[in-house]
């Protein structure tokens, strides 16, 4: 009977070890425009943040121009790989900001 016992918790234990060494695997579900798709849990190039960005939202656009001294936004276009913002300094003077459209680098300023 000793001999059952010593067998059952050596197996528990090498079980248990074996459970914390394991990696932990999560999968979910996402729910969007292509329908029900299951995520496996991994995603390359992925971090906490989410994916990574593919190109700027024109009010990320907007924001960046701003801190180049744009005051009022007329308007965002986008031409290729390019975002083209403008506006006005607060001395109501026309000034037109170019950034890239996937990185956000401000290319181009102009007054």
């Amino acid at each position: 009977m000793q001999f059952r016992s010593s067998v059952l918790t050596g197996g528990l234990v090498a079980l248990g070890l074996g459970l914390a060494a394991a990696p932990a695997f999560a999968q979910g579900i996402s729910i969007g425009p292509g329908g029900v798709q299951v995520d496996p849990g991994y995603r390359r190039g992925y971090d906490d943040r989410g994916p990574p960005r593919s190109e700027l939202s024109r009010g990320e656009a907007a924001r960046i121009a701003r801190r180049e001294g744009l005051v009022d936004v007329d308007g965002v276009d986008r031409r290729g790989p390019r975002l083209i913002v403008r506006g006005s300094d607060r001395r109501g003077d026309d000034i037109t900001v170019v950034l890239d459209s996937r990185s956000g680098d401000v290319l181009d300023v102009r007054r």
